[in-house]
């Protein structure tokens, strides 16, 4: 992987004209990953649930999941606040001639997105589009029902649940097959990355990703490394135990890559079934922490360049905009970007097209933070609320990943 991710970068900078290639080979993999997630996530939300037995049990491990994320994503977001309003990365930085043309289709998608519909997207009015078009939230709410219907089956005809064991087993081995090109998926994306955008990009908004960087990496030791401790376990081993998935994201710049791989990893640490199939699915969706953090961080900055000065009950209001638009990012194509154009479109007070031409040139240099922010996040959710609900074997966990 670290050869594929340093050879990228060498043949994006020195062979410009392989760019299309480079992104054919990133999208190849991309999909390679894609047309697994679907499946894997079904089978494991169903098996899952079939295993628990007592629906109160899954109710609240689903509920504490989703207010661990607000929690979380919350502090995420006034954190990014704070650092953007110390460092000030947008002062002094120089908007002119700035280039709309590529903008104006963010700025109609984010008009024309309206963020009430949102829970409602949640419920598929066809379950074969949902899983054709990968709708990861459509899927999930499919797959809930589907394993408490079963639940109930099994204990008059039981059957189907090793039957569906034994093509849950298939579908992991082809993705085991799939991870053996991952680096090749990772030299695509670095490669097409820094052949099209060129370091060049990186430097009137160094600052910006500098901070952003900063700032991502210090929620992730500090404020997940103290939730880390205090439920009993090491962040820094776990993060060691997910290397490959980290650096899958850092060449895809795409935490979806991971996602199958990610949920097979933790239940060989030891991590029950039924939490991994609720809790990373839905994070995907609810538990942006690194989306978050960017989000935040972009709007000021934006404010500073642009000498727009927001007060303290405007930020306050950001908060509340970003905690409803950061969750949708994982559902919206385009991802980040969009929502940083839905969010600026909401709040009225920042110049939304020229905003986003300020930022375009770096996004994808951003998204891979934000995507390996995001997974780190989602994993610790995971351990965390199999340790708060004694769905996790202690023993296991420390043999497998501890002796990584």
């Amino acid at each position: 992987m670290i050869i594929g991710i340093v050879l990228g970068g060498i043949v994006g900078y020195y062979f410009p004209a392989f760019t299309p290639t480079a992104k054919l080979i990133s999208e190849t993999f991309i999909s390679l990953i894609k047309m697994l997630i679907t499946p894997i996530i079904f089978l494991t939300v169903v098996l899952g649930i079939a295993g628990v037995g007592d629906m109160k049990k899954f109710g609240r491990v689903g509920g504490k999941g989703l207010l661990y994320f607000e929690v979380v994503t919350t502090m995420a977001l006034v954190i990014g606040l704070f650092v953007a309003n110390f460092i000030q990365p947008g002062k002094g930085v120089s908007t002119d001639h700035l280039d709309l043309t590529q903008t104006a289709k963010y700025a109609e998608q984010a008009h024309d997105m309206n963020w009430s519909e949102f829970f409602a997207h949640i419920i598929p009015s066809n379950i074969f589009k949902a899983f054709a078009e990968g709708d990861i939230l459509q899927v999930l709410f499919f797959s809930v029902l589907f394993g408490i219907a079963l639940s109930r089956i099994e204990l008059i005809t039981p059957g189907l649940t090793t039957t569906l064991t034994k093509l849950s087993k298939v579908f992991f081995q082809v993705m085991n097959m799939v991870m053996r090109v991952a680096p090749i998926g990772a030299f695509g994306g670095i490669a097409f990355t820094i052949g099209k955008y060129g370091l060049h990009t990186l430097l009137p908004l160094g600052k910006l990703m500098l901070s952003v960087y900063i700032t991502m990496a210090l929620f992730v030791f500090i404020v997940l490394n103290l939730i880390a401790r205090y439920y009993g376990f090491s962040l820094w081993k776990l993060l060691k135990y997910i290397k490959s998935e980290l650096l899958i994201v850092l060449g895809t710049s795409s935490s979806e890559s991971a996602l199958p791989n990610i949920m097979q990893k933790l239940e060989d640490a030891g991590c029950k079934k039924s939490v991994v199939g609720l809790i990373i699915p839905t994070g995907y969706s609810f538990n942006l922490d690194g989306t978050t953090i960017y989000l935040s961080m972009a709007i000021i900055f934006l404010s500073q360049a642009f000498q727009v000065p927001l007060t303290i009950g405007q930020q306050l209001a950001i908060i509340g905009v970003l905690m409803l638009t950061s969750k949708g990012a994982a559902a919206v194509t385009g991802g980040g970007f969009i929502v940083l154009a839905s969010t600026l479109a909401a709040m009225k007070v920042l110049p939304v097209e020229e905003g986003l031409a300020l930022l375009i040139g770096i996004d994808r240099f951003m998204s891979e933070a934000r995507s390996i922010t995001n997974l780190i996040g989602n994993t610790v959710a995971t351990v965390v609320i199999a340790k708060s609900e004694g769905e996790i074997n202690m023993e296991q966990y420390r043999a497998v990943v501890e002796s990584n």
